[in-house]
């Protein structure tokens, strides 16, 4: 069964355009929330728009592992780490501002790094190089990982349980110790 390729190139370039703002929104809204849990949940969307570019390039292996380890995992790793610290009512003026600043710096290198690259780069790109067929390299990291390296990850997927069961029974709050009540001695 062929699968359908975009072909048209402005499809390609609106399809592109549409994922770039996408991250690049979701980018701005995970730096800009004020609430750690919103900011985690624009950084997944943010990594779904880049492996939808991902996915555009023709690059399904690296999309689908941006999808599996970096959304599947690490924000919700992410996620349940700001669960657990319970960061409520701490003074973050001092940490704003310096925050401010380092992106303001950052922001004027960053355009200072574009515009130097636009006016210095001169030659011309190269040739788009020849597409291998799709899904032929993906078989052999598919043999591989199912037949040469499945006992080392079913090891590191056990071994992740056990470290997110210790997280959770260590962070469990000891119940309030009531005071005993003292009963007199019967006569």
């Amino acid at each position: 069964m062929p699968t359908e390729v975009i072909t048209d190139p402005a499809m390609s370039s609106a399809l592109f355009i549409f994922l770039s703002v996408f991250t690049i929104v979701c980018a701005l809204g995970m730096v800009a929330a004020r609430n750690a849990v919103n900011g985690a949940m624009c950084l997944l969307l943010c990594l779904g728009g880049v492996a939808g570019l991902f996915i555009a390039l023709d690059a399904y292996l690296l999309a689908f592992l941006l999808i599996l380890v970096y959304a599947g995992a690490i924000v919700a790793l992410f996620l349940f780490i700001i669960m657990l610290l319970d960061v409520r009512g701490q003074d973050t003026s001092v940490r704003k501002r310096i925050g401010v600043f380092a992106g303001l710096i950052s922001g004027a290198l960053l355009t200072l790094g574009v515009i130097s690259l636009a006016v210095h780069t001169r030659a011309s790109l190269p040739a788009a190089p020849v597409p291998a067929p799709v899904g032929a390299p993906l078989k052999g990291y598919a043999e591989i990982l199912f037949t040469t390296y499945l006992l080392p990850v079913q090891v590191m997927g056990f071994l992740l349980l056990i470290a997110m069961l210790g997280v959770i029974v260590l962070s469990q709050r000891p119940p309030p110790a009531k005071e005993a009540m003292s009963v007199p001695p019967s006569p």
